[in-house]
This record gives C-alpha cells, sequence and structure tokens, in this order.
C-alpha cells in the first residue's frame, strides 16, 4: 500500500510518498494549482502503482476550505482513495513527532502521509453531494446576515444624529419605507424642507400606498420641531447605508427563495422538526451531509462543535467547561437558533431546558443541553427519514 501526503497551497501544492513500511519513496515533489499540474500528479501515482506495494493508494490532506476543492473534484472523478485531515490534527501530529520548531510545506506533506499511514483521526471524504449546492447557498446567505448587520448599527446611530425623533415614528426603521425615505431625504433638515406634495409621493411610493397625507403632515412637523443638527456628511453616509442595506436585503432574498424552492425539491423530513424552518434546516442538512456518516448523536454534536469540553488532572475533574466550538460554526449556529425557536414553540424542549435551569444552570449552559437535544431529535428523524411529532407531555 501507498500513501500519499498532499499540502495544500494556493498556487502549488506538494506531495510526499511512503511505503507501507513508512519508507520514503518520493519527497518535495510539488506541481501546480492547475489541470495539467492535476495531471501531472496522476501520472506520478500511475508510475508508483507499478511499484510492489502500489497495488493499493491512499491520499491525504488538510481541510483548506476552497484552496484544496478543485484537486478533490479531479482526484474524486479519478477514483481515488481520499482522507481529509482536521488541520489541527495534522499539527498535533506534527507536534508530537519532534521539538523542533521546523514548518515547511516538504515536511507538512510528509506529516500527513505518515498521519495517513498511522491511521490518526481522519474524516474519510465523502463523494460528491447534491447537498454541496444547498451548502454554498446557506453560507452566502449567513455571510451577508453577518454582513448586514453592522451596518444596521450604523444606519441605527446615524438617524440618532441625524433625526432622533424618527426612531418612535416608525415601529421598524428598518422598513422598506424607512430605508426608501432616507434614501430620498436623509435628515430632519432635508424632510422638514421638503414640498409636502413630494413627501407625500415618497412615502406613498415607498409605502405602496400604505401612509397618506395625513403620515406625511405628521413627519413633516415632527421634523420641523427636531432637536437634530444638520451634518451633511453624515446625511450623504446615511443615504448611502439605507442603499446598502436595501441592496443586501435584496440579495438576501433571493438567496432564500433559492433555497426555500431546493428544499422543496428535497422534501427533507427535518422541517416538520419545531423551530426548523426550511432556511434553518437547509443549513442543517447541508452542513450534515451523510447522516449516515455519524454512528450516534454524540459525534454529530461533536462535529458541531457543541459538546463539552473536558478536564482532569489527578484528583480534580472541572464540573464547570466550555464548549469546544472546535466543528462547524454554520452548524452551531443553526442548531442554537433552532433551540431557541424551539424553546419558544416547543412544550417538549421548553420544558427539558426550565428543568435544565432548575437545577442551577446558567440559562445559555440550558440552552447547549437544549441543542444537544436538538441533535438527538434531527439524528433520529434524518436516520429513520420520518416527520418529528411533538411527544406529549
Amino acid at each position: 500500500m501507498l500513501f500519499i501526503g498532499i499540502d495544500i497551497a494556493s498556487d502549488k501544492h506538494d506531495c510526499c510518498v511512503l511505503s507501507s513500511e513508512g519508507k520514503v519513496l518520493c519527497d518535495g515533489f510539488t506541481f501546480l494549482n492547475s489541470r495539467d499540474g492535476f495531471e501531472e500528479f496522476v501520472n506520478l501515482i500511475e508510475r508508483y502503482r507499478l511499484f510492489p506495494c502500489g497495488n493499493e493508494i491512499k491520499i491525504g490532506l488538510e481541510s483548506t476550505g476552497h484552496y484544496s476543492a478543485n484537486l478533490l473534484a479531479f482526484l474524486r472523478l479519478k477514483g481515488f482513495n481520499i482522507t481529509v485531515f482536521n488541520a489541527l490534527s495534522v499539527n498535533r501530529f506534527r507536534t508530537a513527532g519532534t521539538l523542533r520548531r521546523t514548518k515547511t510545506d516538504k515536511s507538512d506533506a510528509q506529516y500527513i502521509a505518515r498521519l495517513l499511514a498511522a491511521g490518526g483521526t481522519n474524516s474519510p471524504c465523502r463523494q460528491h453531494n447534491p447537498l454541496e449546492h444547498l451548502k454554498s447557498l446557506s453560507r452566502a446567505r449567513y455571510r451577508l446576515v453577518k454582513e448586514i448587520q453592522p451596518l444596521k448599527n450604523r444606519y441605527r446611530r446615524l438617524i440618532r444624529l441625524l433625526f432622533p425623533e424618527f426612531i418612535g415614528f416608525f415601529c421598524d426603521i428598518y422598513s422598506t419605507t424607512a430605508l426608501c425615505l432616507f434614501d430620498a431625504l436623509p435628515s430632519a433638515h432635508d424632510i422638514a424642507g421638503c414640498n409636502i406634495l413630494k413627501l407625500t409621493s415618497v412615502l406613498s411610493t415607498a409605502s405602496r400606498g400604505h401612509f397618506k397625507r395625513s403620515k406625511a403632515d405628521v413627519l413633516k412637523l415632527l421634523a420641523q420641531k427636531s432637536i437634530a443638527a444638520y451634518d451633511p456628511g453624515a446625511a450623504f453616509e446615511l443615504r448611502q447605508i439605507a442603499n446598502r442595506i436595501r441592496f443586501i436585503e435584496d440579495q438576501q432574498a433571493d438567496l432564500e427563495t433559492e433555497i426555500h424552492s431546493f428544499m422543496l425539491t428535497l422534501n427533507s423530513p427535518i422541517t416538520s422538526i419545531t423551530g426548523i424552518g426550511y432556511i434553518l434546516g437547509a443549513t442543517i442538512i447541508s452542513e450534515i451531509g451523510d447522516i449516515h456518516a455519524f454512528s450516534n448523536p454524540n459525534k454529530l454534536l461533536a462535529f458541531a462543535g457543541c459538546e463539552p469540553s473536558t478536564y482532569q488532572s489527578g484528583k480534580f475533574t472541572a464540573t464547570n467547561t466550555p464548549m469546544v466550538k472546535r466543528g462547524s460554526r454554520y452548524l452551531r449556529n443553526a442548531l442554537y437558533l433552532a433551540t431557541g425557536k424551539a424553546y419558544m414553540h416547543s412544550p417538549s424542549f421548553r420544558s427539558y431546558i426550565n428543568r435544565k435551569a432548575a437545577q442551577g444552570k446558567h440559562f445559555y449552559t440550558a440552552m447547549s443541553h437544549g441543542m444537544k437535544k436538538m441533535c438527538r431529535v434531527i439524528f433520529a428523524v434524518l436516520t429513520s427519514n420520518t416527520p418529528y411529532s411533538e411527544p406529549a407531555i
């Protein structure tokens, strides 16, 4: 058997070939991150197939996100046996192997090959999964949500500077009507000096006819009595931020429409779980991939990084330890949100979490227990492919 370790980089990759006896057959072979480079690597493998020990080949590499995606797809099509290692596992293996502070691409490839030969902790690389498309959509939406929140904070700050009375005038200052208003008239000074007919037209158009002349009269009077000092620079920034928020929200809506249509084609029972709709369900099943890759709910919990850490030394055993948080942050975030919604709408989840809180646990600790329960429910629903039914209390 041959063990091939690949150290991934952005423009080129280094590989090392070991025999089943641990002998280095090839060290420091570098190939480009291109089709020609990939073909060159496959030709190298084919040459080693002629060796007596080359009847079976295993390839290992670190999980490096998008840098390794194209190489993985290429090797999958060629039918190779691929193992993807957690970068932390490789780092721990390298640290345990030497006291020297030496890290090069060449040495990393050899450590990966040796870890592969040693049968270290690894995640077998799954074949192409149709859920990869859903994962890309869900992660893109997650990034948009993270991007829009600082903009909304800045938007609210500018409103307090330019028209503080407006916050009590509208129930939702982030509504489309409010955003369109500040795009046209970004301060109390601009609204107070605006013709009432124009102001009425802006409000009516933005609200699709919901707000009439009476609403415009009240808003104009509010602007005339405002305590705000006019700052042209801040007003210009408010107009830009209002536009950016509208643009990102439109993109988010498009993504959610695409996710919803994809989930309809999957018809997954995960949306039957209280607290999980199409958006959270899409994130959860796409991050999990094949549920049968996990033999029990605890492994799913560990994959999400939601399990508590353990510390014991001598006679001391820590009882208050933090969550590991080394798994998929997208899955972990979705599980937390789903548990929060289940707490509000599911009697069984609310009873379970409240029972943990009654035992003296902090609310967030009790919520982490709720996330563990959510993992058990998700595991049962997906492995049996049957809808969830709320248990009687």
